[in-house]
């Protein structure tokens, strides 16, 4: 016979399930409250990778993918290639400005100083060594005015450049006085007689061209005024010029004016500048005036200091003849009048042009019947194409007071507003509110960036790349006087976003990567790629674009790439073999996108009388 329970009894079990029910309603909501306050799995993560990534030696990654095709086991196992160092003889190797291969071009308009890259079969398939005794650069601002001797052990430029004042060598460091060719009273002195004409203080010219820089100390001095300025020179019998510009952390790559396109957009920069840089402005019918031009924004200024302005006082100390000299300047008159061109000053040995914010402003182009115009319907198409004597035509206006293609706010206004080549349709298949959302994901990507590589902005990375860089995001993000971005959109990107980028107060180039960078090596201390591998895919060797962000990567320098899992996962095999320490992370979303990030930090090594390489 069943006992009945009594009443007593089932009163005790109600209230032990309901005390059951209850503690773990409580245990899930605290359990829930645990992750969500930080210390949860997201955060342990990245705390974990901020340990990992802290410029120290990182473990080995076990890294099971989550979305991947189906592999053969010895796909899973592929084995690590290692690389080998390069001999010390290629310690400073520039392989499109190499020297030996540049006397094979003619030197007429200077071709033989334009890119003259390897053809594959001549491509080094080694390790870029740093000269013995190399270290850190000097943090910003002290690298302005000294580098390490080690690093750049060139003492020609302090015997030729002595009494101008371009750089001293002193002990174990060269020291740079801020002096120039055209101001052996230093940049600054120089600079404020700029501004006096022109306006560099409130934020209206942002960016700058500074065409046969030198050490670029005219680039140097105006960071402190908030004026970026890309700087170009030539890997010619001034030794390491550029090398040095990029060790002081001021921007810089080896060019040249000679037959082809510069590698910028059209209204890019504010002003451009040239201080007894060498370049016959009135040669070629006027051809490198009009580059310039293109370049050019609406309403930017041109400075020429230098010969031939002021020729009358100095023709003697020049050793040229009055009538050359006054025949050259007056020729340079003719082509600024053709371009439109308002002279607003000349005092000493300085003149300093403004060009019209717009055709209609200007009563001597209304007759193109005397201009000879491009006939070009993208004036930024201008990779590997030739050099014309023809005037890039500006977009068209409503009236007189319109700024052709659109007016840009003052610096640092600029750097969040939308560009007025979006916002006015001249980039197809953009619109205001897609650069929005770009801008405000890179603001996440950034903040992801920075928990896992506390570095990040901190200052320590001076010169950064930027090697897919789209509209600018990743450097508008990180933007501050510590640093500075290189901005590099590739040539067959999609579309064409550079003008955009210097529309937003930042700067940049355009570049194949399928061929080797205009800089030497160990130039810059962090580079960032985002769906640069995929964007490459097929179209040539991923094993060569990451050689050559080895060749440009400072020791102890470091890498941030984001792409498919499988993409970062043939990288990361190949990365292991280059002296890099590597992490292979989620994306900041979570496991199940297929982005993800590989970061990683180039060893310190430095070279070791090798005479073979792989």
């Amino acid at each position: 016979m069943a006992v009945k329970a009594s009443s007593g009894d089932t009163r005790t079990r109600s209230t032990v399930s309901i005390c059951i029910v209850i503690g773990m309603c409580c245990f899930f909501y605290i359990l829930g409250a645990w992750q969500k306050s930080g210390f949860g799995k997201g955060d342990s993560i990245a705390l974990e990778i901020t340990k990992r990534t802290d410029c120290t030696v990182l473990p080995n990654l076990s890294f099971d993918t989550h979305h991947s095709k189906a592999r053969s086991s010895s796909d899973l196992v592929s084995p690590v290639k290692k690389f080998k160092p390069c001999p010390d003889r290629y310690t400073d190797y520039t392989p499109c400005q190499d020297q030996n291969r540049a006397m094979k071009f003619p030197r007429e308009n200077m071709n033989y100083r334009e890119r003259h890259c390897p053809p594959q079969k001549e491509k080094l398939h080694c390790l870029i060594p740093a000269p013995k005794g190399y270290v850190a650069p000097f943090p910003w601002p002290k690298s302005r005015d000294y580098v390490p001797f080690a690093n750049c052990p060139y003492k020609s430029l302090t015997v030729e450049k002595a009494i101008q004042n371009w750089v001293q060598y002193e002990g174990n460091v060269f020291r740079f006085p801020g002096g120039g060719t055209q101001f052996p009273q230093g940049a600054d002195k120089y600079i404020d007689q700029l501004a006096s004409v022109i306006p560099i203080e409130n934020g209206t010219v942002r960016t700058a061209l500074d065409t046969g820089c030198g050490v670029a100390s005219w680039g140097a001095y105006l960071l402190k005024r908030n004026v970026l300025a890309m700087s170009f020179a030539p890997r010619d019998s001034h030794e390491a010029q550029v090398q040095f510009a990029l060790e002081r952390g001021v921007p810089a790559v080896i060019g040249v004016l000679g037959t082809i396109k510069l590698p910028y957009p059209s209204r890019a920069f504010d002003m451009a500048h040239c201080s007894r840089c060498l370049i016959p402005w009135g040669a070629n019918d006027g051809m490198y005036m009009m580059e310039v031009d293109r370049v050019l924004r609406p309403g930017g200024y041109w400075v020429l200091s230098g010969p031939p302005i002021n020729w009358k006082v100095n023709y003697k100390g020049w050793q040229r003849t009055k009538e050359d000299l006054e025949a050259e300047q007056k020729r340079i008159e003719e082509i600024a009048d053709l371009l439109c061109w308002e002279k607003v000053s000349e005092k000493g040995e300085m003149a300093i042009w403004r060009k019209r914010v717009n055709t209609e402003s200007c009563p001597s182009r209304q007759d193109e019947s005397t201009v000879q115009m491009c006939e070009s319907t993208n004036p930024d198409d201008v990779w590997y194409k030739k050099m014309k004597a023809c005037v890039t035509p500006l977009p068209d206006v409503k009236d007189q007071s319109e700024v052709a293609g659109g007016a840009i706010k003052p610096f640092p206004g600029r750097l969040n507003a939308v560009p007025p080549r979006i916002a006015n349709g001249l980039i197809p298949g953009v619109s205001s509110e897609a650069f929005q959302k770009d801008n405000k994901m890179w603001k996440k990507h950034v903040k992801a960036y920075s928990t896992a590589n506390k570095y990040l902005l901190s200052g320590r990375y001076r010169n950064i790349m930027d090697m897919n860089a789209g509209f600018g995001g990743f450097a508008a993000a990180i933007e501050s006087p510590k640093s500075w971005v290189m901005n590099v959109v590739p040539t067959i990107a999609k579309i064409s976003t550079l003008g955009a980028v210097y529309e937003r107060g930042l700067i940049g180039i355009y570049h194949d990567w399928c061929e080797a960078f205009s800089t030497y090596p160990r130039t810059y201390d962090l580079i960032h790629a985002s769906g640069l591998f995929t964007l490459y895919k097929n179209k040539c060797s991923m094993e060569d674009i990451l050689l050559e962000m080895d060749r440009i990567l400072r020791p102890e320098g470091a890498v941030i790439m984001r792409d498919d899992v499988d993409v970062l996962t043939k990288v990361n095999n190949l990365a292991q073999g280059m002296r890099w320490n590597t992490k292979l992370v989620d994306h900041e979303d979570g496991p199940l996108v297929r982005e993800k990030i590989l970061y990683a930090v180039k060893q310190y090594w430095v070279g070791g009388n090798q005479t073979a390489a792989s």
